[in-house]
Formats: structure tokens, sequence, C-alpha cells
């Protein structure tokens, strides 16, 4: 049975592939235009190049990498200041595994830990508040990044921590949300896009609504898709069928995991835990404003920035006219960086797309054909 399911697979694959060079090539014929799309979520671009749909693609459909990356996207700035806070005494700081590596201007949390620093490896905010149960005489504070994919995984830390009455544990938030940089990118003047696959996994919280104002304001078509090499390769078909008819919405390839108005009780949670910064700092993007979460006044008590009386860099990130910061909007390819495969790997990261599992970089260096690796 395993493989005739893989065999029914690779059928449904090959058919799909057809239909999007058909409907390509029609394309082509009417407009004279290939198109361009970019798939906003590093999932996706791991799911492209692992499972090869680059490959089975006509010419004619560009995949063009975005910043849904959270730990790529996470600035030199706050990864200094965290690690600030972990050189303080009594300071226990914990953060996601792939966080372990990402360089700030002095070094990367891991090089930090080898110099003595208590810096913890956690799977989830709920490993954080075990943590600071476990260690009362230390200050425990959870290094808290992602989309609102995870932010509601620290409402929760943030809830247990508040019912529990502990004294140690904060949260250091860098949350950010999705539409923001998606509209940064758009206002910009050296990237041309034609459509967006829209993020699954942010999705699942905040549904499709938010992405609204690209086909409303931009003219640009969204499809939410799912991780899978069919539901990408359904969102492509979904996208031409939209230029081809002449429509311009968004719309939800990914029904079985996400409703049209996202998940309520986890809207509802981030409402109340978190308010909206003025402006946030993203690496290689600079500045974009309403574009993070900081801790709500009602939860001032967890807030490690107010706790330790962090003061927020006001400075542009370093990187901001780095090659990361290309990839990153999307106007180079991993690939064209001079850097890629050679002094940047993922054993010696430079930048943090080659760090993270969601990295674009990553995606490459692990999954890239041979062709493109003898031209690094």
């Amino acid at each position: 049975m395993k493989y005739v399911s893989e065999f029914r697979n690779a059928e449904l694959l090959q058919n799909a592939a057809q239909n999007i060079t058909r409907l390509a090539a029609e394309l082509v014929d009417r407009t004279g235009s290939s198109v361009r799309i970019m798939e906003v979520c590093g999932g996706h671009t791991h799911a492209i190049y692992r499972f090869g749909l680059k490959d089975i693609l006509p010419p004619e459909v560009e995949f063009i990498h975005g910043p849904g990356c959270p730990v790529c996207v996470l600035s030199e700035a706050s990864i200094d200041e965290g690690l600030e806070l972990a050189g303080k005494p009594n300071v226990t700081l914990a953060m996601f595994g792939d966080m372990m590596r990402v360089p700030g201007k002095h070094g990367s949390p891991l090089d930090m830990k080898a110099r003595g620093a208590d810096i913890r490896m956690v799977y989830s905010p709920m490993d954080a508040v075990a943590l600071a149960q476990k260690l009362p005489d230390r200050e425990v504070v959870f290094f808290a990044i992602g989309f609102e994919t995870t932010a509601p995984a620290t409402v929760l830390a943030l809830n247990i921590a508040r019912r529990e009455g502990l004294k140690n544990f904060s949260v250091f938030c860098n949350h950010i949300l999705i539409a923001p940089p998606l509209q940064a990118l758009l206002d910009s003047h050296d990237l041309r896009l034609d459509a967006f696959i829209g993020p699954g996994h942010v999705s699942t919280i905040i549904g499709c609504e938010p992405y609204e104002f690209i086909p409303c304001d931009y003219g640009k078509p969204v499809v939410v898709s799912g991780f899978e090499p069919l539901d990408l390769l359904h969102a492509v078909i979904l996208i031409l069928r939209q230029r081809l008819e002449g429509r311009c919405e968004v719309e939800n390839q990914y029904g079985r995991a996400v409703l049209w108005k996202g998940n309520p009780n986890a809207l509802r949670g981030m409402a109340e835990c978190f308010r909206v910064r003025e402006t946030f700092e993203w690496r290689g993007l600079g500045k974009i404003p309403l574009s993070g979460y900081a801790i709500a006044p009602a939860y001032t008590d967890f807030d490690a920035e107010r706790k330790f009386a962090m003061q927020r860099s006001a400075q542009p990130d370093s990187t901001h006219d780095a090659p990361c910061g290309q990839v990153l909007r999307g106007a180079m390819k991993p690939h064209d960086c001079p850097l890629f495969g050679t002094v940047c790997t993922p054993e010696t990261p430079v930048g943090a797309l080659m760090v993270s599992s969601e990295g674009a970089c990553a995606a490459y260096h692990q999954y890239a054909v041979p062709a493109v690796m003898e031209n690094v």
C-alpha cells in the first residue's frame, strides 16, 4: 500500500505540474509576462527545494523568497540585548535552539554560553516557566520570538506565570507581525512581485482577512497555502487562474487548518497580553512601523524590559545593507551572495539565514541541485 500511495502522489504532482505549465504558457501568450511569486514563509521555501518543486515547474513561474523566518529577521540589536540580560548576575536566559548560533554584533548565544553565561535551550515557553519554578533563586527570562504563530504559546506562559505567582519569570518580547513587512516590501521600488503564497502557520492564528489589503491596495493575489508539495502546486494553480481570469483576491488553499477569521481564542489572548510597538527593527529590513509586539500593561510584572530597565536600541541594524537583507527582501537569491557556501555555511554561519531551520540560505545549501553549488 505504501508504494501505491507514493505512486499516486507522484502522479498527482506530475498532473499539477502539467497544469501549471499549461496555465503559465497561456498567461505568457495572453499578457506577454511570466509570474513572480513570493512564498512568504521559510517553511514553504524549504518545502519547495526539499521536494524539488522548482525543478518541475516551467521557467515562467519564479519563486521569490520572503521575510517569513522569525529567526532570520531578528535584529543584531535584539540578540545583543538578550545577551546583555544573560550577562547579569543570577539571570538564566531561555531560548529556542535555532537561535543559539544567530550572530549579534558581539557573537552568538552559543558563544556567550561557552564563556559561562547561563543560557538554556528550551522547546517551548512552558519549559521556561518550569525552569523558573525549579530555580526560585534565579531570574529566568524567556527570549520570545516568532510571528503570530508562536505568540499564543507565550500568552499561555504569561497566564500560567501570573496564576502561579512566579516572581522570578519574565519575557523579553520580540514577537512580530506578518502584515507590516509585506506592506514595506510592496512599498519598495526595487522589487517586482506578481503574487504571494501566504504563510499557512501564521494564518492558523490570524486567518486570511489581514492580507486583504494586498489585493485591494496593491493589486496582487494572495493564496494561503499548506506545506505539502501538492498544497504549494495547488496554490500556484490558483494564482495563475486568478491572473488569467482577471481576478485579484485572497484565497484559502489551506482550508483544512485555516479559518477565514483565524483562531478567536488565540487572538483574544494576544490582544490581552500584548500591545503593538510603534516601530520595530528587522534584520535586513530596518525599522518597520507597528510590526512588533510588547508586553501589555496588565502583564508588566512579567516584562523583562521593565524589570531590568532595558532600553531598546534606537540604532539601525548594521546588516541593513548586507546580502542577508537583500535575500530577505527578495532582491537576491542565496547563491548570488559571495559568501554563500564558502565563508558562510551551516557549520560556520555568517548570517541568520544560514542558521535557521527556515532560512532561505539553509534551504539552498541543503537541497540545492549540484548545478547551483557548482556555480558558487
